[in-house]
């Protein structure tokens, strides 16, 4: 019995491991459409947004049944809540992602990045790409180093938002309302798919060790949260 109940808990495991990689992929892939204005990559972001939802979805229903089924205690219970919490928060990283397409599908085929700020934004999305790699690295090994390495990376996308905020709302900005408003809701899509990876890498670390870190002070302004 408890062979068959570990074999579903890794199961689980495995799906979301999945999504971390489906993410990872869709965040690259949104990155690059948006710098390069490629529509046809874009829409096979958005297109394929439904796989990591399905998995999310695979999650749940295998979280579900299993606590069901089992009534899991102690360090399982805490591993199955937290692998059901992540699916729904890589499922967010995968809509941030999205967003990130959508904003180059719906100005194609003009370049949505003025040439001032594609160097920020092609390190928002290095940033971001780091950091789900090391969140799948983590969740693999069951690394708490990486899992905490994670929040350096934040500060360093929380950084690069400022800057990005700070030019935008210069008084120099010359590329009109438009612009602005895609540029900061980017700018938040990249900041907030950071954010959901600690909150990944903190959930990591209160599994292993069972302490919970303090939570990230929020040292940004701007629009409100996407998600």
């Amino acid at each position: 019995m408890r062979t068959a109940f570990h074999a579903r808990l890794a199961a689980i495991d495995d799906q979301v491991l999945d999504m971390s990689r489906l993410v990872r992929h869709a965040m690259r892939s949104a990155t690059s459409a948006l710098l390069d204005t490629d529509l046809a990559l874009a829409e096979s972001v958005i297109e394929h947004d439904s796989d990591i939802d399905d998995l999310a979805h695979a999650v749940e229903e295998g979280t579900f049944q299993l606590l069901a089924q089992q009534q899991p205690v102690a360090q399982d219970l805490r591993f199955l809540l937290a692998s059901l919490h992540n699916a729904a928060t890589l499922a967010r990283m995968g809509d941030l992602a999205t967003h990130i397409a959508k904003t180059t599908r719906m100005r194609y085929p003009m370049e949505v990045v003025p040439k001032e700020l594609r160097g920020l934004v092609v390190d928002m999305g290095a940033v971001a790409s780091r950091m789900i790699a090391n969140t799948a690295v983590a969740l693999t090994r069951r690394d708490t180093s990486a899992a905490r390495s994670l929040r350096d990376m934040d500060r360093e996308m929380d950084r690069l938002y400022r800057e990005l905020f700070i030019i935008v709302l210069s008084p120099a900005w010359e590329y009109g309302v438009q612009a602005a408003v895609d540029i900061t809701l980017l700018g938040r899509y990249y900041e907030r798919f950071a954010d959901h990876a600690v909150t990944i890498g903190d959930r990591l670390v209160h599994v292993a060790t069972g302490i919970q870190d303090p939570p990230v002070p929020r040292q940004v302004n701007g629009p409100v949260n996407p998600r």
